[in-house]
């Protein structure tokens, strides 16, 4: 294990990055609530998030740049104390691609290679288990997975597998820091986007689940994780962090509980989810309306990855994971108390 020199020392400041998204609001929020300052950086065209206390939104310093404008990532990330990086493009949409690789892998160059000529004293990167590689055979991923070439890899993972390289090649030449990997992060926010659609998709009693496996977490505690791995002194080192591994149809059944809605009773073959994106691809064409489902999360939704999360409380021996039994309780709360 590579160390830094020390931990972050005070409550200074931090340039977040993508704190508009479901995660960096809330990275945003556990940041203003351990002391720090945040300078938020925030595109002209992306929304204030509603879901994150206005108290929380009035202490944070919004400054209006992006990952792809050098100069702006120059003019924010001068004098701060350390870099969190979440901002990226998360789609499974083909024509979503060239922008998605745009932000994801360019944009965490330009973070990287700024912090570097700025002497930023510590980067957050935050990352996916999807950078990890999927495994065929249903084997417990972690840490030390080599990526592999494979028809299992969607876009958005090879899009952040080739934004790590550009972080550890800033770790190479002396930049300090942590990569995390959160697994499918679960909470509330804006359910008409990122995974938070699993939550409308339940509460409008959409019928279909799958028997695809996969990892998730509470969105509080892969912010609570960012800050403890802010705060520490631990460098060059990846971390997954994922609170359980669940089937898809028990997540969904949980949710349902959690609305009192209809358990999802259909069971999407393959074959079935082979033909429900082409459908859905077709519609698209029609409507012009982005495509429910597509090639590659049908793929996702089949596939049975497990994911090792025992390497982050090694090092973290304090931390805990709240159960995705409680945190879908509250999520389903807030969502009610909004939506019902």
């Amino acid at each position: 294990m590579m160390q830094a020199n020390s931990p972050l020392e005070s409550r200074g400041t931090v340039l977040l990055t993508g704190g508009t998204g479901f995660l960096g609001a809330y990275i945003m929020e556990h940041l203003l609530r351990a002391g720090y300052k945040v300078k938020a950086l925030k595109r002209i065209s992306s929304a204030i998030p509603f879901f994150i206390d206005q108290a929380i939104l009035s202490a944070v310093q919004w400054v209006e740049g992006d990952v792809l404008d050098v100069v702006s990532l120059m003019e924010h990330m001068e004098g701060v104390d350390a870099v969190v990086h979440s901002a990226a493009v998360v789609s499974f949409i083909r024509t979503d691609r060239e922008k998605m690789y745009q932000a994801n892998v360019e944009g965490t160059a330009n973070v990287v290679n700024v912090a570097l000529e700025l002497g930023v004293p510590r980067l957050v990167h935050i990352s996916s288990v999807a950078a990890l590689g999927r495994s065929a055979q249903g084997e417990k991923v972690n840490e030390e997975k080599a990526w592999a070439a494979s028809n299992t890899n969607t876009h958005y993972a090879i899009s952040k597998y080739k934004a790590e390289m550009e972080v550890w090649r800033g770790f190479g030449e002396g930049l300090e820091g942590v990569i995390l990997n959160p697994s499918t992060i679960l909470g509330y926010g804006d359910w008409n986007n990122s995974s938070c659609a699993l939550f409308r998709n339940v509460y409008n009693e959409f019928p279909w689940f799958t028997e695809g496996v996969n990892g998730f977490v509470y969105v509080h505690d892969v912010a609570k994780a960012i800050v403890a791995l802010l705060e520490s002194d631990i460098s060059g080192e990846r971390f997954i962090i994922n609170g359980e591994n669940w089937s898809f149809r028990q997540l969904l059944n949980t949710i349902a509980d959690g609305f009192r809605k209809k358990h999802p009773n259909r069971k999407a073959t393959p074959l079935l989810g082979e033909i429900a994106w082409r459908m859905e691809k077709v519609k698209s064409m029609i409507s012009g309306q982005r495509p429910l489902l597509s090639k590659e999360s049908a793929k996702v939704a089949h596939s049975k990855t497990y994911f090792d999360n025992r390497k982050l409380l090694k090092f973290l021996p304090e931390f805990r994971y709240t159960p995705l039994e409680e945190a879908i309780a509250l999520s389903c709360k807030q969502y009610l108390d909004r939506h019902a």
